[in-house]
């Protein structure tokens, strides 16, 4: 007998992640729904006696009328409308204890399917500490199915639903606990009889899809479901014959149900004691959603945020890069010079190094987003940030997309996910590699450093063209996104409906695996791109040979060194020279491949105890063919600001073309984003040079 699939589902901010966390562990998968670029999240569980339990940690959603991809896919889940998905045999919802009235109109919804279901009563700490005793035996007649009080976030009642869940004679709620208006009777029974005639569905669940249907047929149209089309002439008479009368019936279901939940909550809850003053949330977010304190809370935190990542990331930085050095050491030592050794090296070796060097600050940044989520903070952040998006013509939900960002564009677009509008997932999308990732990073350390030497101007001057890059891929951001909704993708000002959820103490466990799971993702979905592009680069570099040739020749003579010949009257207008571009080509497979670039066409002796020093004065000594300096400050500043702007991320045209299912929009991004960066560095050129600056 095959395991029984369980279904995990729950409102946003209910704790079912967590959950999910601590039953499955280290047991679980991540992947994506096939078709679609919702992530799908398996993992296994064990009864007491042994029995393998699977579960699909499906996400989270307010109602079965779904507005998001995300919400799409778990109505199809839950209907058994995904092919490559089975419907599942049980399901466990999971409800906020402290906020039962509206967690139980979802519920309503999920025990209309017909499946045996287990209710979960989470956050019963919190619900505790509001005065609330919940009569869970009460609540378990009502509903006609199990109850567990759980706190997933200290492993309370975690025995309890395995034994649930282990139960042979689990079975579907004997009956609904709401009542449908008799206005609305007729036209469900004769849309069952329709839907039934199609035979799409089991018997079970052609109520709810007949409830769907009527409750929000053109939120349904919209995210890609119809059910049958035969059915949709008898929706429409039926709602015709209610706009003559007068009569509301998408309003009249959403108070059927919540009038019954409303009933439930006041016979098995009692309230122990009267709040005399504000809750403990309520006095927190006097501070962190105050007009003013709130900016100064949020720039508290990113700046937290941002130290950390600089600074806590720097000393396992430097581990990975000498373990990178050491293994490239190890592999030229023990063969042969030739094309294999330098393949490994140069090509394999270096190309993974480059991205795994960055692994401890998307590691560092998952960790307070992580904790920033499961505190409840990150709605706070959204809701700040909200007057600001808007203005720009999205809302709030993008901040988060664009924050995570910071570290690497990747987790950022697939971040997106969330946001139910499909223009503002797009707009989104298209700016989200604006935002200065830490790829930039040894680009813009390298070129400051030639800049500015340190031995003549204080450090508050790297700083500060430091922050201007930052402060510039931002304001790019915000830009492109305002020109983008009035044109491109024009569309309404979204409204913005956000949940400020009760404030809770994180799970470490679930913090960790979550960390854990994004750099898994990160390093198979980037780092098998970077392997492929590195080993086409090195061939580039590398070929045809030239006998007797110092390694800048042979970048000259090489086929990146023609194609750097054939790009330089494009790009001589900037400043730059065919060098220059044969490093911008190589740094299309990642940025930082820049500054190693620049090593081997300028012949950098990878000898020295520090290979900046020497790569910094390599810059500073080239010259053009007349005798001209070639890396001037004004020069410098030009290629930051290339690079503040220029899509040179193949990684992230690959996650951009999965994401939105086509090249259009790829070619779009890279379009857009090269023109800004040769039009930015050509008027950053042009005004330089009025100024005095060569």
């Amino acid at each position: 007998m095959s395991a029984p699939i369980f279904a995990f589902v729950g409102n946003p901010n209910c704790g079912k992640t967590t959950l999910f966390n601590a039953l499955t562990g280290l047991r679980q998968k991540v992947g994506n729904y096939p078709g679609v670029t919702v992530e799908k999240k398996e993992g296994e569980c064990f009864s007491q006696h042994g029995k393998r339990m699977r579960i699909v940690d499906l996400p989270g959603a307010y109602s079965l009328a779904a507005r998001s991809p995300d919400e799409a896919v778990m109505r199809d889940v839950l209907l058994g409308r995904r092919a490559d998905t089975p419907r599942p045999d049980r399901i466990v919802c999971i409800v906020d204890a402290a906020n039962l009235e509206r967690n139980l109109y979802f519920a309503s919804q999920i025990l209309d399917l017909g499946l045996p279901v287990i209710v979960v009563l989470n956050m019963m700490d919190q619900a505790e500490s509001a005065g609330l005793r919940i009569d869970v035996a009460a609540l378990s007649r009502r509903l006609g199915v199990p109850v567990i009080p759980c706190q997933a976030n200290s492993g309370t009642g975690l025995l309890e639903l395995r034994v649930a869940m282990s139960r042979a004679d689990l079975a579907p709620s004997p009956r609904p606990f709401w009542k449908l208006p008799a206005e609305l009777a007729p036209a469900v029974d004769e849309l069952v009889e329709v839907l039934r005639g199609s035979g799409r569905s089991a018997e079970a669940t052609l109520r709810a899809e007949a409830l769907l249907l009527l409750g929000d047929r053109e939120t349904l149209a919209a995210a890609g479901l119809l059910f049958a089309p035969e059915a949709l002439p008898v929706v429409e008479r039926w709602e015709q014959r209610w706009r003559s009368a007068g009569y509301d019936w998408k309003g009249a279901l959403v108070a059927a149900r919540y009038g019954a939940a409303r009933v439930i909550v006041h016979e098995v809850v009692n309230a122990s004691k009267v709040r005399s003053g504000p809750s403990l949330t309520d006095r927190i977010d006097a501070v962190v959603v105050h007009p003013v304190w709130g900016w100064v809370t949020l720039a508290a935190v990113l700046a937290t945020v941002f130290l950390s990542i600089f600074t806590l990331a720097e000393y396992p930085m430097n581990w990975i890069d000498s373990g990178v050095a050491w293994l490239a050491d190890t592999v030229r030592g023990a063969l042969q010079p030739g094309d294999l050794r330098d393949l490994l090296t140069d090509g394999v070796i270096a190309g993974v190094g480059g991205i795994v060097i960055f692994l401890p600050q998307i590691l560092i940044l998952f960790f307070f987003i992580g904790l920033l989520e499961q505190t409840g903070y990150m709605a706070r952040a959204a809701f700040l940030m909200d007057r600001w998006m808007g203005r720009v013509g999205l809302d709030g939900k993008s901040f988060i997309p664009l924050l995570g960002s910071y570290a690497c564009a990747i987790p950022g677009i697939m971040a997106t996910r969330t946001i139910e509008s499909h223009r503002d997932r797009l707009v989104t999308i298209l700016v989200a590699p604006l935002m200065t990732c830490s790829a930039r990073l040894p680009v813009y350390l390298l070129l400051i450093a030639a800049i500015v030497p340190a031995e003549q101007v204080p450090v508050f001057t790297k700083v500060g063209l430091m922050f201007t890059m930052f402060a510039l891929g931002t304001g790019g951001a915000f830009f492109f996104a305002w020109l983008f909704k009035r044109t491109l993708l024009r569309g309404e000002q979204p409204m913005m409906i956000l949940e400020l959820p009760t404030y809770h103490i994180p799970s470490l466990r679930s913090v960790g695996l979550h960390m854990l799971e994004r750099a898994s993702l990160f390093l198979r979905k980037a780092g098998t791109v970077i392997l492929a592009i590195s080993i086409v680069l090195w061939a580039l570099t590398s070929f045809p040979r030239t006998e007797e040739a110092t390694p800048a020749e042979q970048i000259a003579n090489s086929y990146a060194g023609h194609l750097g010949h054939a790009i330089e009257p494009v790009i001589e207008p900037l400043g730059f020279n065919w060098q220059i571009g044969v490093g911008l080509i190589t740094s299309f497979a990642a940025r930082e491949v820049f500054v190693s670039s620049m090593a081997v066409i300028f012949n950098v002796d990878e000898n020295e105890e520090d290979a900046t020093v020497p790569l910094r004065q390599a810059l500073l000594e080239a010259r053009w063919p007349d005798g001209r300096a070639l890396f001037t400050p004004l020069v410098c500043f030009t290629l930051m600001v290339f690079y503040v702007f220029a899509l040179q991320c193949v990684s992230t045209i690959v996650v951009v073309r999965r994401e939105t299912g086509s090249w259009k929009w790829p070619l779009v991004q890279i379009g857009y984003m090269t023109a800004t960066a040769w039009i930015a560095c050509f008027a950053v050129r042009q005004v330089g040079l009025a100024l005095g600056f060569s």
